[in-house]
């Protein structure tokens, strides 16, 4: 059993860790305010040059001329994965949720005969997918430096990804990331980004289009891929807070439990100890 010393020194340990989550958790929330509204801001934009874009692909088609990026180079053999975490924890199972998703998409390809890539966003994706991985791995982005995601962020990683495309090194590009929902919800995300997939349905363009349709289609798909990987990574933002803060929220709360047990502990310790000292005292003047 251990000592009152014992139990006072982990309830002031326990006390200290409440601080910490406490503060991490009042950190998250700001964050998230802001980083909400970004993903929030970005989502109009996404979903407008998504639907041009679905109009020109609709009467392009699988025509001659149609741009690589929309009808693809005639394989589907090699995939590349881009796989976008966080770079620090103690956000719940935030990166595991994805690095679970991308899991479950390598063993698919592999079983069909598929060869895999793996490039990865985020330190933490990184870290998980190595022990299994490594050797699929061909390209890390490291944002530990990055105080505030932007659209150049973006285009660094939209670069290496058409490149890789462009040079036949991949035949399908897949980016997997948590699209915000709520503060206590994140839904897991694989995109396919090259080819460019867009719903059924979308309406013919109503427009003429001057150069042709194939040419504006040829400029717009590069753009289009730099922006839903900012979209991504701006929802991979929020979802990242909004995850965080949660987490702290949960641990701040079970500190607060664990210190009224150990306190209860202590207290009774204590009690049991004063007790034992009362009955030594009237033991020893009755024997007098």
């Amino acid at each position: 059993m251990p000592s009152l010393k014992d139990l006072k020194n982990r309830i002031a340990s326990v006390k200290n860790t409440r601080k910490i989550t406490k503060a991490m958790q009042m950190v998250a929330a700001a964050k998230l305010r802001r980083a909400q509204e970004a993903a929030e801001a970005a989502r109009p934009y996404a979903e407008r040059m998504t639907a041009v874009m679905a109009s020109l692909a609709t009467n392009v088609g699988q025509s001659a001329g149609a741009p690589k990026l929309l009808a693809g180079n005639g394989r589907d053999q090699v995939h590349l994965l881009v796989v976008m975490t966080a770079e620090r924890g103690l956000c719940g199972g935030f990166n595991s949720t994805i690095v679970r998703l991308a899991r479950l998409r390598i063993g698919e390809l592999i079983a069909a005969g598929k060869t895999v890539k793996i490039m990865t966003v985020g330190k933490k994706g990184r870290e998980q997918l190595r022990r299994e991985y490594g050797s699929l791995f061909v390209g890390h982005t490291d944002l530990t430096d990055v105080k505030r995601v932007g659209y150049v962020n973006a285009q660094g990683v939209a670069r290496e990804v058409l490149a890789a495309f462009e040079a036949g090194e991949c035949d399908v590009v897949t980016i997997f990331y948590n699209r915000f929902q709520s503060v206590i919800s994140q839904i897991p995300t694989a995109l396919q980004v090259i080819p460019a997939k867009f719903e059924a349905g979308a309406a013919s363009a109503l427009y003429d289009y001057e150069p042709s349709e194939e040419a504006i289609l040829a400029d717009l798909l590069p753009r289009g891929v730099a922006t839903q990987i900012f979209t991504a990574m701006l929802e991979n933002g929020a979802s990242e807070q909004g995850a965080r803060m949660s987490a702290m929220d949960n641990a701040t709360r079970n500190a607060g439990d664990m210190i009224n047990r150990l306190t209860i502990q202590y207290n009774r310790s204590r009690q049991a100890a004063i007790t034992k000292e009362l009955i030594e005292i009237i033991s020893g003047a009755e024997a007098l």
